[in-house]
């Protein structure tokens, strides 16, 4: 590797973001592990890298799995002696209102996106604090920041993971040299919005009940979101992955980085004044820890 290489590890690396990320930060020099639930499912990656003429590692790692995130870890940290930089982006989607979900839905839910981050970020934590540096990069999205209909258990997820990551952001760096980002994006052009529309349909879809008009709505809502509009108003994740590798390559990485005009316009209520974060993260750091 040379000096400027990092190692890298990337959760959700199966398709998507995940998949996209792996590969540029690879072709970028990086020594990439990119890591994923099912590592049946890595024959793609393997493939696409071989293509791009890219070296990858693909390791098994599930998010709600402490056993499996620490066997992953050690993997690492025994060949390479370090972890610079840990990409969260493992997730999953929900469709439905919080009423009828089921709280089997919803602790899925919270697992995945939320404590799923909380299981991998302190299991790396150790090391980055040792080498007094690193970077933490949390794949949130604009339902971060501002709720939606019938994604709201989604959305809770999303913004108890911008909470997390704007209260550590504060002391992370000054105390222990590591920095702590957000990714946001608005509409991607991926697997995850099939697989959500998939198992909304096979949960009963648009059920006879009172929440019918209102469910009806929003399906009808997505369903403008046709091939060709995505193609034209949507993300694509190697665009994604392009924020990712800008906030790594960032000398002086921010809190927050919304990955397109979209997505900026869409949260501007909320997020105008301060976009990137910083201006929060340097009041609270001197409000409360005069740093």
């Amino acid at each position: 590797m040379s000096d400027t290489s990092k190692v890298i590890l990337i959760t959700g690396a199966s398709t998507g973001i995940g998949f996209e990320t792996a590969l540029l930060l690879a072709k970028q020099g990086h020594k990439v592990y990119a890591t994923m639930r099912d590592s049946a499912k890595a024959h793609k990656l393997k493939q696409e890298a071989a293509k791009r003429e890219v070296g990858l590692n693909i390791l098994s790692l599930d998010v709600q799995s402490e056993t499996s995130i620490s066997e992953c870890i050690k993997q690492i940290i025994d060949r390479e002696k370090t972890i610079d930089i840990l990409v969260n982006n493992a997730g999953a989607g929900f469709i439905r209102t919080m009423e009828q979900a089921t709280m089997e839905e919803i602790h899925q839910v919270m697992d995945v996106n939320f404590y799923g981050v909380i299981r991998c970020t302190k299991a790396v934590l150790p090391y980055m604090r040792k080498q007094q540096s690193g970077h933490i990069i949390n794949i949130s999205s604009v339902g971060g920041i501002v709720g939606q209909p019938v994604n709201e258990i989604y959305c809770a997820a999303k913004f108890a993971l911008e909470g997390l990551t704007e209260s550590i952001a504060s002391y992370m760096k000054p105390y222990f040299g590591i920095n702590v980002s957000l990714v946001e994006p608005g509409g991607v052009i991926t697997e995850f919005g099939n697989s959500l529309t998939r198992y909304f349909n096979d949960t009963g879809g648009v059920k006879d009940d009172d929440y019918k008009p209102l469910i009806q709505t929003y399906m009808d809502y997505r369903a403008t979101f046709t091939d060709e509009v995505k193609e034209r108003a949507f993300q694509k994740p190697g665009q994604i992955a392009e924020v990712i590798l800008k906030c790594i390559n960032d000398p002086e990485p921010k809190l927050r980085y919304l990955t397109s005009e979209g997505a900026a316009t869409f949260t501007k209520l909320k997020s105008g004044l301060d976009p990137d974060g910083e201006g929060i993260k340097a009041q609270v750091r001197k409000g409360i820890l005069n740093r």
